[in-house]
């Protein structure tokens, strides 16, 4: 549906949940202030209105989640009664899983999958299912057999991917926090599009879903959308809780910056050869200037991979969409139909057939890039770089519609940064730090050593401190300082 409404778009009202973010939305339910059923149903009347001209959703679970919320009297957990949303690649029990594709036809899932599991045990109460495309393959929530998921600061332009509908609810303030996975940036692509912190953990911090177990390499890591540093910092304390992996070190609840001085390396361009556009470059730039004021050491950094990095991480890219096509009907539905999937899907699987005889090769060179970048990594705290090559596209520039070719050159240029972090296993974290002549949100990456997600925080609430984006709901109260959007 084409919405007539002209971005940006918000649902931000005064009602149960006001502006609050998840930590102070559950600590006024702990405290009685306000009651989990009242801010149940000021979450449902806003995702109706906001579904109309975002289409954030593909499946509501409201009864459930009013139900709970009325048996909620003694809210223990630490986001007891605070509203979600499951990305619609994982299982919640009673609600369809359909991947995002045409191919999978609608279907009820029997169970809740582990990692949805780990997560509603935080407190959550889910809404339903967000929108992704097609298999979570594309950066842009745009389906060829549907309507398209809106940015909501600019309903032109794409809200990112694959997590796109988790990322444009959180930013329209449907719901403070959202589920998204990240095989190759879709937490930290869609966060950066909408404006939210995105927080990809290290492999096998939280638990694995069920389809990173059949892959090769795990390149899959789920995780939150949000609107504060904090309720990221307080999910991956919860989620350390729950998951007590003894080989990497805890995280801890990270309630503020590090008063300590990071060597912090930046990178400026991808490996690809492709230039980062200026207004990314400026944001990265200004950033590193700001950090150093900070008194954190900053210097240009090699990009800690080799040459053959991208046409590896195709291939494995390639590969995905080959094994989807083929064991369709065993990982997702007995009358899954490969005839229906999409533009993209088809030719990343026809590209992966072509260069078969290369995967040895390229999942070597990926399994080693693991050590490569704990080598280069060794001498730094953390490593800044853009999320994207570019900033965020119209809608329709990556859509499955576009011919393969140039989609996927477009799609090359745009996602060149992310899949380090996914091959690695390393953390990375999405942090909004300007706007666009459009009013689109400009993100910086940090990544870190392997465990070290409490860095990535750290540095993020510093810069959360004095260059917070505005809500959408306040966007007449912003001013620039230089290159970097602050509040008033």
């Amino acid at each position: 549906m084409q919405s007539e409404h002209q971005g940006p778009f918000h649902c931000f009202r005064d009602d149960a949940m006001g502006e609050d973010d998840a930590t102070a939305l559950a600590a006024r339910i702990r405290a009685g202030e306000v009651s989990a059923l009242d801010v149940t149903k000021a979450a449902i009347e806003r995702a109706e209105m906001a579904q109309a001209v975002i289409n954030g959703m593909v499946a509501t679970d409201y009864d459930r989640s009013l139900s709970l919320a009325r048996s909620l009297t003694k809210p223990e957990a630490p986001f007891a009664g605070v509203p979600t949303f499951i990305k619609d690649n994982t299982d919640v029990q009673g609600l369809p899983t359909r991947h995002g594709s045409a191919a999978v036809p609608s279907n009820t899932a029997s169970k809740t999958s582990p990692f949805a599991e780990q997560m509603l045990a935080q407190g959550y109460l889910c809404l339903g299912k967000s929108t992704l495309p097609e298999f979570g393959f594309n950066a842009t929530t745009e389906p060829a057999h549907g309507a398209a998921t809106r940015n909501p600061w600019n309903l032109q332009y794409s809200s990112g991917a694959s997590s796109g509908g988790a990322a444009a609810l959180v930013a329209a303030g449907v719901v403070p926090v959202a589920h998204a996975n990240d095989g190759g940036g879709s937490i930290r692509i869609p966060a950066a599009c909408c404006g939210l912190i995105g927080l990809k953990p290290t492999r096998g911090r939280v638990v694995d879903n069920e389809a990173a177990k059949t892959l090769p390499i795990n390149i899959v890591s789920d995780g939150v959308v949000t609107r504060s540093v904090r309720d990221s910092a307080g999910f991956i304390a919860a989620a350390d809780e729950y998951l007590r992996n003894p080989a990497l070190p805890r995280v801890g609840h990270v309630q503020g910056p590090s008063g300590k001085q990071l060597r912090i390396g930046v990178v400026l361009d991808s490996v690809t050869g492709h230039k980062t556009d200026p207004k990314t470059r400026k944001t990265v730039e200004a950033t590193a200037r700001y950090l150093e004021k900070l008194g954190h050491i900053i210097e240009p950094m090699d990009v800690p991979i080799p040459a053959s990095f991208p046409d590896d991480f195709a291939l494995y890219w390639g590969l995905l969409a080959f094994g989807v096509k083929l064991q369709g009907r065993k990982l997702m539905h007995p009358q899954f139909d490969k005839r229906q999937v999409d533009g993209l899907t088809n030719g990343l699987e026809s590209m992966f057939r072509k260069k078969l005889w290369k995967l040895p090769a390229a999942l070597w060179r990926l399994k080693r890039s693991q050590q490569d970048y704990a080598r280069h990594m060794s001498q730094y705290d953390a490593v800044l770089t853009p999320v994207l090559g570019q900033t965020t596209p119209p809608l329709g520039h990556l859509s499955p519609t576009v011919p393969f070719d140039q989609l996927f050159e477009r799609l090359t240029r745009y996602v060149c940064f992310t899949p380090l972090a996914n091959t690695t296993g390393a953390p990375a974290i999405s942090v909004p730090m300007a706007l666009t002549d459009a009013g689109l949100p400009v993100s910086v990456q940090f990544m870190a050593r392997h465990g070290d997600e409490r860095t990535l925080l750290e540095l993020a609430y510093a810069l959360e401190a004095d260059h917070r984006l505005p809500l959408i709901s306040n966007l007449g109260d912003r001013r620039y300082a230089g290159d970097v959007a602050v509040m008033v």
